[in-house]
């Protein structure tokens, strides 16, 4: 299935898959960014928002008082140096 954004030139190749419980996954084949939903719509929906994170075009770094709000300490989580914590390696 290929996806024009209106908004630029490019096409955009998304794999979209029916899981065997019935939500969707959908899959962003230049990024390979995947999300999921309920319905395809949602996935779609999803990917949309999850790409354009992925690209920096929403959203943004966290401030020290929602890293608090978190239960992260602002110091530690911006001395790791880019390192994963070892639950994610």
């Amino acid at each position: 299935m290929a996806k024009t954004d209106d908004t630029s030139a490019e096409s955009q190749t998304i794999e979209l898959v029916e899981n065997p419980r019935g939500s969707w996954t959908a899959r962003d084949e230049a990024t390979g960014v995947a999300s999921q939903g309920e319905t395809r719509e949602e996935a779609l929906e999803n990917l949309d928002e999850a790409v354009a994170l992925y690209r920096g075009e929403i959203g943004h770094e966290p401030t020290d008082e929602e890293l608090r709000e978190l239960g992260v300490d602002p110091e530690v989580a911006r001395s790791q140096d880019g390192e994963l914590p070892d639950v994610l390696e």
